[in-house]
């Protein structure tokens, strides 16, 4: 079904994870949108099946969200098209020039806490 999908459209654009990063102290997420996730591979879904479909696909950088964590598109394209995936993906970047961003720093004082939040090696 998605060859037939990508037979109408050049392109599918998609987040590259159903999730921001999450907790190193999690093995995955356990829940993502109200379904459970019974593997750590389920919550990469979005990955696995393109690659199981034999599409070309490539993760550019676009952007961070609210908290500051990057956020990544997945370019797709159709079967046996990498050149085109890799052109498309050299446009946007070119574009957006979201490579070269960089979030707000965080203070020291918030650094800290979210390092001791996520678990240090001297707490764990």
């Amino acid at each position: 079904r998605l060859r037939g999908f990508m037979d109408t459209f050049e392109f599918l654009l998609t987040p590259v994870v159903q999730v921001l990063p999450f907790d190193v102290a999690e093995p995955f997420p356990r829940e993502i949108a109200g379904v459970k996730m019974e593997t750590y591979l389920d919550w990469m879904k979005s990955c696995y099946f393109i690659t199981a479909a034999g599409l070309p696909a490539v993760s550019v950088p676009c952007g961070f969200s609210a908290g500051g964590l990057p956020v990544g598109l997945q370019i797709i394209g159709r079967h046996l098209d990498d050149f085109g995936v890799l052109q498309l993906a050299h446009a946007f970047e070119r574009s957006t020039m979201y490579w070269q961003q960089i979030p707000p720093v965080l203070s020291t004082e918030a650094a800290a806490s979210a390092t001791n939040a996520a678990g240090t090696p001297e707490s764990r």
